[in-house]
């Protein structure tokens, strides 16, 4: 009975090691941004994937190439009431947030959310995709990260940052 209680106490032991082993830092770790426009709150929750001395567009992220924008799973939009993307409806929902940068415009994808992963969202039809310019900024951001600016009563932009590319988004509200 004592070697029973002996090889549960040294499982025990080794399974705990296991777990601590994997609750250090994420290298891309998770951020959550809540901002109401109007009277509609846009929640973006995403991974903050950094340079570390790498070239981004073009390179770790492709142009031309659908990406996940972020890391590590799909970044998920909610919208609390519809909204106008570039003009376009989109319905209230949760939505999983693609890009296709490229060197002179980028495509924003807005798929229905339905799944946590990164999934085959890529490769789905989009609920809403629109197409804007992005702008090539004076100072680079390290780690990847998404904004809200210029808000007034019934508009907001969404800006995606990365290395020393902004891509402003323009939101509508009703």
């Amino acid at each position: 009975m004592r070697n029973f209680f002996l090889i549960v106490l040294l499982c025990a032991a080794i399974f705990s090691t296991d777990l601590l082993a994997q609750n250090g830092p994420a290298p891309s770790p998770a951020a959550k941004t809540t901002q109401t426009i109007g009277t509609t709150d846009v929640t973006v929750a995403y991974s903050r994937p950094s340079m570390k001395g790498r070239k981004i567009f073009g390179e770790l992220v492709p142009f031309d190439a659908v990406w996940r924008t972020g890391a590590n799973s799909a970044t998920k939009i909610s919208f609390s009431k519809d909204v106008k993307v570039e003009g376009q409806a989109l319905a209230a929902g949760d939505y999983a947030l693609f890009t296709t940068p490229g060197k002179e415009s980028w495509k924003i994808h807005f798929h229905k959310f339905d799944q946590p992963g990164a999934g085959a969202y890529g490769n789905s039809k989009p609920a809403l995709t629109v197409e804007v310019k992005p702008v090539m900024a004076s100072e680079k951001m390290e780690s990847f990260m998404i904004m809200f600016d210029n808000l007034k009563d019934t508009s907001g932009e969404m800006g995606l940052m990365w290395d020393n590319v902004y891509v402003p988004i323009q939101l509508g509200v009703m």
